[in-house]
Parts: structure tokens; sequence; C-alpha cells
């Protein structure tokens, strides 16, 4: 039986066999790493990081003339001993007075400032910020005579406000960049609308621009706090009195001039680096998106 290649429809010239593509070039074998190669590193780093941390627990919480190299079985007389007999409950409240204190006046003050840069045009801006970026090349331990006398004559000296004062100063300029950047990064227009609506300036910014900087708020806050709770030098020389001591002086303080109580020492370092490493915890899914979106130029 023939059949009429006439009546066959015309070919499709689309349903033509497409001809060879060639094939997705492969990734380089030199730009391949193995995963040894990258968690190796950071092993060792981690391990170099947290042994000291690790020593630091074994000292506070094993017994009194132990050398286990175990924590087992925990005891917690090092504890008492610096909480109850070496004050560290009044250094405890110092410190996180003046940490509180610090990150409410740093973002207060660092807020009305990043707005101000951030929206008005005035003669000077520029200067203005460069000047901010040049005091954080200035040691603080240069400030300390300067800060006495100031502090002297507002008999502020052997009180917590000058420290309040002084972490408040040294932390405003970083404080100020970030949120000025953040708040160039939020669009005028909605602000605009909410003018529009009837909202002066001072509600527009607080019902429209004040819920987009919370991350900025986090890291400027979180910075501020956790400075002022570290800072040794400025509590050292502007307060005297041991019941204002904070926890950095009230740590200095437990090396005795022939011996070191290493399990008291270690307990209070505990004392010590447990809000910070709560703070960071608690803010860490902050903290990247508010340097970020600070260091970007709107």
């Amino acid at each position: 039986m023939s059949t009429d290649l006439s009546t066959l429809p015309p070919a499709d010239p689309a349903a033509r066999p497409a001809p060879d593509q060639p094939a997705p070039a492969r990734p380089n074998r030199a730009l391949r790493v193995a995963r040894w190669q990258i968690y190796l590193p950071l092993g060792l780093y981690l391990l170099f990081t947290l042994v000291p941390f690790y020593w630091m627990l074994v000292f506070a919480v094993r017994p009194r003339g132990s050398t286990s190299l175990l924590p087992w079985p925990v005891s917690l007389e090092n504890f008492e001993t610096v909480w109850n007999g070496l004050g560290f409950g009044v250094f405890f409240a110092n410190s996180l007075k003046v940490g509180v204190a610090a990150l409410v006046s740093t973002t207060m003050i660092a807020l009305a400032g990043g707005y101000a840069l951030a929206r008005y045009r005035f003669r000077g801006r520029t200067a203005f910020m460069v000047a901010m970026l040049c005091t954080q090349f200035i040691p603080g331990a240069m400030m300390l005579i300067p800060l006495f006398e100031v502090f002297r004559s507002l008999d502020l000296v052997n009180s917590l406000w000058s420290l309040v004062i002084a972490e408040t100063v040294f932390q405003l300029p970083l404080s100020l960049i970030l949120l000025s950047g953040f708040i160039r990064n939020v669009p005028v227009e909605l602000e605009e609308a909410a003018w529009v609506d009837g909202c002066s300036r001072l509600r527009g910014f607080l019902v429209v621009v004040l819920p987009m900087l919370r991350p900025a708020l986090v890291a400027v806050g979180s910075f501020a706090f956790i400075h002022s709770w570290n800072n040794f030098l400025f509590a050292l020389m502007f307060v005297s009195e041991q019941e204002k001591y904070t926890i950095p002086v009230g740590l200095a303080f437990t090396l005795g001039e022939f011996s070191v109580d290493f399990g008291a020492l270690a307990a209070g370092g505990v004392v010590a680096a447990v809000p910070v490493v709560l703070v960071f915890a608690i803010v860490q899914r902050y903290l990247v998106q508010g340097l970020s979106a600070g260091a970007v130029k709107g």
C-alpha cells in the first residue's frame, strides 16, 4: 500500500530538532573547596576563642582546692564569695544603672541629631559630620584630665552621673552617623503623606519613621550599653568610693597584692560576661541589619 506524500501536512519548521547545544560549563576544579578546608580553620578559631571561657567557667564552679579539668562536682561557693563577700551585688547594680542610663541618653540624643542631619540641609552639616568622625580617633585616656576638671567643677566626681555623661559623649558620634544614615534611607514621601493627612512633623516622625528605625535603635542601644558595661578607665578615674564601683573596677580589686583568688576572679568574670552574652543573643538579628542600613548612603 503506497502513501500519497502530497496529502501530508507541511512540516512545522519550529518542530525541527534544534542543533546540539553546548553543555553548560562545569565549575573549575580549582574553585572547588572541600568542606574540611572550611570547617577546620573555623573549628580551630572557635576552639581558640572558647577555651579561655571554658577555663573561666571551670575555675568558677569547681570546689576550692580542686584541680579537675571538668567542672564536677559543681560548687557555687565562689559565686557566693564574690556576690556577698566582695560586694559584687552592689557593683552589678551600679553597672546596670550606668548602662541603662547611657543607653537611654545616647539613643535619645542620637535619634534627634540623626534626624536633623538626615532631613535638614544647613551650612556646616558636612563639616559637622567630619568632626564627628574625627572624634573617633581620639583615645579616651587623653580626655581624662579635661573631663575630671569639668566634673570637679560640676561636683560630679565620685558620682555615677559622671560615668553616664562620659559614656554618652563618647558613644554619640558613631550613634549619630548610624542613625542619620538609616533615617536617610527612609523615603521622605512617607512623612509627606502623613503631613498631608494632618500630622505634625513630630507626630509624623513618631508614627511613620520611628517604627522603621527598630534595627538601628537596637544596634545603637546595645553598643552603648555594652561599652558602658565594660568600660574600666572612666569608672576607675571618676569614682573612688567602693559602694559606687562598677563591675570592671570590682574585678580589678579582687587581685591581691601577694595572692590571687582565681576562683573568685573567675566567678566575677562570669557575672560580668552573662549580661553581655544575653544582650547579644537577644538583639543579634537586628545588629547586622542596623549597621548595614546605617552604612548605606541614600
